[in-house]
């Protein structure tokens, strides 16, 4: 699991928020025209991230094993994050992002209590189920490709590969190298095979920028630059106490105002990305726990993990952590499989899990070394990880088939997990709704859907209740 102490500050550590302000509210550019990187700030952003990425994930961890009772990690969910730093910040400000996830883990926790959690689960149909899973995936390696720049825009044409059609640069060599590094690992079975891929490429992206003093790609400038963050060995200095500033940057209510004022679109435009959030977390953490449960021998007759709702409860708790914490949202890692595998069947090993997480943070000045070129392979063997549900999806029945492949679809070429699963939701209804089976559609389906459709008018909307 230790792969996402790099992979989360490098997603949300160099993200702007509307206001071109990072998680810890410096700038990211020190001038106005947005070409210079402000670098010693974004750095600093990056160690508070790995910091409060440690802490958050050490804590619920280690109340999973307390509370829970299941050998089962918890950390920051790849996904989520993504949405947050490409989806939500750009429309907001990072504390209001951050509330939405709080409230993502509130609503969990409600429908957890309340029963209504596995009610939700049985209204969206299994191939729609799986369909968020896999666009999930997609969405992901398609990040990881445009962050090591082997996937950017294009002269004519929307995207391109590499520099102009081609794989040119250093940067590009090591993110090659390290996706080759982490398939071969894999494959032989061997423990920590991201983290070693991860550690590797970093390694060899220190080696390279020491003597070629490659540099960073900004805007126009050295295409063949890195990407996101230039490799260089942390500071002594730099190794000090963990800074936890970012704990409590949260604005719960600003995310659902729009200048400050309710405004009906702008709130029911919010809820679906709150809504979006959870559907994210909600399908994953109930697959994970009966997987792992199932690996461990531990489900019962009926599938079912024991202590269920005391891991669905800490599961709930931990999204609100990660907002509060400014970590993202935290949910239940399936690599928590390497620990069943090497026999862990109680609450004990997730102590331990938890425990070395917190005292990574000791060591949060290490993400100045690890560019987006050697982490970006791992964003992409997740992706075709996430690709193995596409199995449970009927592609030879036109009516389950075509809303998951438009969710699919959407989520990377839309850049947005809300639009991928709103689009799926409301396609799934009206193909069932002309093939005379829209009495098999569970009411909050249709529901959510219609919401939805206020979601994609919502442009639309406004201009009508601007001319009233």
């Amino acid at each position: 699991m230790a792969y996402i102490l790099a992979l989360n500050p490098l997603i949300l550590g160099a993200a702007a928020d509307k206001n071109g302000k990072l998680l810890s509210g410096a700038p990211k550019f020190l001038d106005a025209a947005g070409k210079t990187l402000n670098e010693a700030a974004i750095d600093h952003n990056k160690m508070m991230v790995l910091a409060v990425t440690a802490l958050v994930a050490g804590v619920m961890t280690i109340f999973m094993g307390i509370y829970g009772r299941f050998p089962l990690g918890i950390a920051a969910g790849l996904g989520i994050n993504s949405l947050l730093a490409y989806g939500v910040a750009p429309t907001m400000t990072w504390p209001q992002a951050m509330g939405l996830v709080v409230w993502e883990g509130i609503l969990i926790f409600i429908f957890v209590i309340s029963g209504l959690r596995e009610m939700i689960f049985r209204a969206v149909p299994r191939s729609l189920r799986a369909a968020i899973g896999v666009g999930i995936g997609l969405f992901i390696a398609f990040v990881g490709l445009v962050d090591s720049g082997v996937v950017r825009a294009g002269s004519g044409t929307p995207v391109q590969l590499g520099v102009n059609g081609s794989l040119v640069g250093w940067p590009i060599f090591v993110c090659v190298v390290g996706f080759i590094a982490v398939v071969i690992l894999y494959v032989k079975k061997v423990r920590g095979a991201m983290l070693i891929a991860i550690a590797g490429g970093s390694i060899l992206a220190l080696i390279i920028e020491e003597i070629g003093k490659i540099g960073p790609h900004i805007g126009d400038q050295n295409p063949t630059g890195w990407a996101l963050n230039v490799p260089r060995l942390p500071a002594a200095s730099s190794f000090s106490w963990p800074d936890l500033g970012l704990v409590g940057r949260v604005d719960l209510f600003g995310g659902f105002l729009k200048d400050g004022h309710f405004n009906i679109a702008t709130f029911i435009s919010v809820l679906l990305v709150v809504f979006s959030l959870m559907l994210a977390d909600f399908f994953d953490t109930m697959g994970t726990v009966v997987a792992i449960g199932a690996q461990a021998g531990l489900n019962d007759a009926e599938g079912n993990p024991p202590h269920l709702k005391e891991i669905l409860l800490v599961d709930s708790l931990a999204a609100v952590a990660g907002g509060l914490g400014s970590s993202s949202s935290n949910t239940g890692f399936i690599e928590s499989s390497a620990g069943v595998g090497e026999g862990a069947r109680t609450g004990f090993a997730s102590v331990v899990t938890g425990i070395l997480f917190l005292l990574s943070m000791l060591i949060s000045p290490v993400i100045t070394m690890i560019p987006s070129e050697a982490a970006a392979p791992v964003l992409v063997f997740v992706g075709f990880l996430m690709m193995s549900q596409v199995t449970d999806i009927k592609w030879n029945d036109v009516v389950e088939g075509l809303p998951a492949f438009a969710a699919i679809i959407l989520m990377p070429f839309t850049y947005s997990i809300t639009a991928g699963i709103g689009a799926g939701f409301i396609l799934y209804c009206i193909t069932k709704l002309f093939v005379g089976r829209a009495r098999l559609v569970h009411p909050i389906l249709w529901a959510v859907s219609a919401l939805f459709v206020i979601y994609f008018g919502q442009g639309l909307l406004l201009d009508l209740i601007a001319k009233l």
